[in-house]
């Protein structure tokens, strides 16, 4: 039997050869790489096009600015309560300014608007390019704005008063019997109506510091709000108080998308850079930093 084999061809290359080989390889991958940020600048150049006042990135949310999501305090004379946004501390003013940077936008071109939490995702105009203020996607939400995507992954938490009767309870059966409360619209509110399903009506409030105050004078026993509010609730706005339990993790679950008017072409742009912030790990190190503290808190059986 006759076995075909192909010829083996040697190709030898002078050394001056190798280096002229070698410097088109880096010319290249840098025409490579040159073009790749030439893309990007041109999705950036876009992106930026798409905001309601040229050069400006208008961001709302909602005041007083409550930690974890805000920090850093504000200057005398400030119209903001608690917390300036604008410092960049705080969960999500982080995340505002290193979505803006993969836009385009410097620090000083980023505004904040005052926009209360119901009105940022009713239909109708916005003053905003996206408003973020932990609000949660909903399908009817979503019917008459545009969401981003998930930006934090939350979950619902009950805050009692040390010493309480409800201050024992270890499940969410054990909840339903007590007089509980929540901000109006909240998904926090949602939870306890579809979830827990109380004995008694629950209370409603406006503002959720209406709510703590209701929480710190007795009127309920406890108050349902998102896992990291809880914590400040806990620390700052309620003496002897205590984080009672976190429900469990539901299969895509609730999360946080930032708010647009129906439509808007910059949403896709937004998308675009929190995937990449997730890609490089900075999305992480940013709810590491400001929401730490979230990961001890004990779920309900």
């Amino acid at each position: 039997m006759r076995t075909s084999r192909r010829p083996i061809f040697t190709v030898l290359v002078s050394p001056r050869m190798g280096k002229v080989v070698g410097l088109i390889v880096v010319v290249l991958v840098a025409a490579l790489a040159a073009t790749t940020a030439s893309a990007r600048e041109r999705v950036a150049a876009a992106c930026a096009d798409d905001v309601i006042h040229s050069g400006t990135l208008t961001v709302g949310t909602d005041n007083p600015a409550f930690p974890p999501w805000f920090g850093g305090g504000t200057k005398k004379g400030s119209a903001w309560k608690i917390n300036d946004p604008s410092t960049g501390k705080g969960f999500e003013s982080a995340v505002v300014y290193a979505v803006a940077k993969k836009l385009g936008f410097s620090h000083a071109n980023v505004n904040w608007v005052y926009t209360p939490f119901a009105r940022s995702y009713a239909p109708g105009k916005k003053s905003f390019d996206f408003d973020i203020n932990e609000i949660s996607y909903t399908p009817a939400r979503a019917k008459v704005v545009s969401f981003s995507s998930s930006y934090y992954d939350v979950n619902q938490a009950v805050v009692v008063r040390k010493g309480t009767p409800i201050a024992k309870v270890r499940s969410a059966a054990g909840l339903r019997k007590y007089k509980l409360g929540a901000q109006l619209g909240t998904t926090s509110y949602d939870y306890i109506v579809k979830h827990i399903k109380p004995s008694q009506q629950p209370a409603v409030y406006q503002q959720n510091i209406a709510a703590i105050s209701a929480l710190k004078n007795g009127q309920i026993d406890g108050l349902v709000v998102d896992l990291p509010t809880s914590f400040y609730v806990t620390a700052v706005q309620v003496p002897n108080s205590k984080i009672l339990g976190q429900f469990p993790t539901a299969v895509h679950g609730e999360h946080f998308g930032m708010v647009f008017a129906k439509g808007s072409p910059l949403t896709a742009c937004v998308n675009r850079a929190l995937s990449s912030l997730r890609k490089i790990g900075q999305l992480k190190r940013i709810q590491q930093t400001w929401l730490g503290k979230a990961a001890g808190a004990p779920v309900f059986r």
